[in-house]
């Protein structure tokens, strides 16, 4: 199980993210945007680098929904391969079955 701590950091990341996602892409749109005058695609660019650093996308980190772990998250699950294991021996996780040889 991961840090509590660890998996709080992670929300507060998500809501961050999702905050500033509409501010951020208009934002990125004239810094982006060659027809608008350098300064103020520059400006744009200062009022970008000013946003809270954990509101970029690129900060958030995939995690396990039932035990917190970053590493071997299952994307279309939304749960690590040992939880999915776990899932799949006690019976929930629906088509999966367990094999021995």
């Amino acid at each position: 199980m991961a840090k509590k701590a660890m998996i709080e950091r992670e929300k507060k990341r998500q809501k961050l993210v999702e905050k500033y996602a509409a501010k951020r892409a208009e934002l990125k749109e004239i810094a982006n945007d060659e027809s608008k005058p350098m300064e103020e695609r520059f400006k744009a660019r200062l009022k970008l680098a000013k946003l809270p650093r954990n509101s970029a996308p690129s900060r958030l980190h995939n995690r396990c929904q039932i035990t917190g772990r970053p590493h071997a998250y299952y994307r279309k699950l939304k749960v690590s391969r040992i939880a999915l294991r776990e899932l799949a021996s006690n019976g929930k996780a629906p088509g999966m079955v367990k094999s021995s040889w």
